[in-house]
């Protein structure tokens, strides 16, 4: 059988449920930051599978520990300890504020425990939590309860209830969604889907002395900003600002499957055996790849240079925004997490422009409906970065408005 783009596509479009809008190519073998379709074409990939892939397709450690895994033991129930879960749960809580882990599959998976411990944790009657318009916290009926981006909710109403929406970084409106049923504030340091937006750090300050002042639990969802992405380990690191919870997903395991939840040890007491759980949560392949994930991030220098390189970028995205300041507004993001903001005229062209970037064999999106958002993988180096500002200034170049 004859394996091109068009014969995949064409066939995955007979059994696939029409729910993704897909590019045309069918990405056969990755390595670093290049990734290979059927028909040989080389695309440089700037969105890493959405921040999944942060040491780059295929890392050789990655793909070692995999390997070496899943030759010995791929799959085991919960009802039963491991020596790589247990070994992702160390190296979590010793790199983060948290003392205790809770594994899963998924960012959403993640949040969904979040929610759960936020509530039973509050005791009876304490169950809304508020959350920040232009959010995102994930696909199940709840995260996207959770999520405050009205076109998420279409044809999924009624909703959960227990979540409430203020307006971002609006400290009043915040301040006034508090109820004597309020548990829990949740938010992103840096919403990705929302548009590559951060939160002023003066902002989630405000919301920690919020919560301690009303007895609320502080939820920080890190599953984008997570996993050195923001130039350190997690986002919170850099704020001056420690939640009680926080969810990792995404680079966790490099393209493996698996999320977490992290909190003290006084509240995951709340959890006990039959209140939550997850049947593949914890897998053996996937924790051998969080875990050496890890080690090669926190290997001295690495989310130093990952600073680095997050400025050079948002510096060369400055000059094309002010060269093109017709279609680009500005820049903003934290470490390889950037976006460019457009113009209204510019947002009108969002999607053309991501589509001219693949046409040049360049892998980014549109975010937000207002940002073109980068997100490459974080052992990108600035030769690629160049590659990616000089094509994009091609292409608003040649935008009419």
């Amino acid at each position: 059988m004859e394996n091109t783009n068009e014969s995949i596509k064409n066939r995955a479009d007979k059994v696939f449920i029409g729910n993704y809008l897909r590019y045309p190519a069918a990405i056969v073998s990755g390595a670093g930051c290049e990734l290979i379709d059927a028909d040989g074409n080389r695309f440089l990939d700037f969105l890493s599978g959405i921040a999944v892939c942060a040491l780059g397709h295929c890392h050789p450690v990655v793909t070692e520990a995999i390997a070496k895994q899943a030759a010995r033991l791929v799959h085991v129930s919960n009802l039963y300890y491991t020596e790589p879960q247990t070994e992702l749960a160390e190296l979590l809580v010793h790199n983060t504020f948290a003392d205790k882990v809770f594994m899963a599959n998924s960012g959403a998976e993640a949040n969904e425990a979040a929610i759960k411990l936020a509530r039973i944790a509050s005791g009876a009657g304490r169950y809304e939590i508020i959350t920040l318009q232009g959010s995102f916290h994930g696909r199940t009926l709840a995260t996207v309860a959770a999520t405050a981006q009205p076109k998420f909710h279409q044809g999924f109403e009624p909703l959960p209830e227990g979540f409430a929406y203020a307006e971002f970084g609006n400290r009043e409106a915040i301040e006034q969604c508090i109820t004597p049923r309020t548990c829990a504030i949740m938010c992103e340091p840096l919403q990705g889907e929302g548009g590559v937006r951060p939160l002023p750090e003066e902002y989630l300050q405000f919301l920690r002395q919020l919560c301690d002042q009303h007895d609320l639990l502080l939820i920080f969802d890190e599953v984008q900003t997570g996993m050195g992405r923001t130039g350190s380990l997690f986002a919170y690191q850099q704020l001056g600002v420690v939640p009680d919870i926080m969810t990792v997903a995404k680079a966790l395991g490099n393209g493996m499957p698996i999320g977490g939840m992290l909190t003290s040890e006084k509240l995951a007491s709340a959890f006990v055996p039959g209140t939550h759980a997850s049947t593949f949560g914890g897998n053996p392949v996937a924790c051998a790849a969080a875990v050496a994930t890890l080690k090669v991030m926190c290997a001295d220098g690495f989310l130093d240079e990952v600073k680095a390189k997050g400025e050079y970028f948002r510096a060369r995205l400055a000059e094309v925004q002010q060269k093109h300041a017709q279609v680009a507004s500005h820049v903003r993001g934290m470490g390889l997490l950037n976006g460019l903001v457009l113009t209204e005229a510019g947002c009108e062209q969002g999607t053309a422009i991501v589509n001219e970037l693949y046409n040049e064999r360049i892998l980014i999106n549109f975010a937000g409906n207002c940002a073109l958002r980068f997100a490459p993988p974080l052992i990108v180096d600035r030769a690629d970065i160049d590659r990616v500002i000089a094509a994009l200034d091609q292409v608003l170049a040649s935008l009419s408005l």
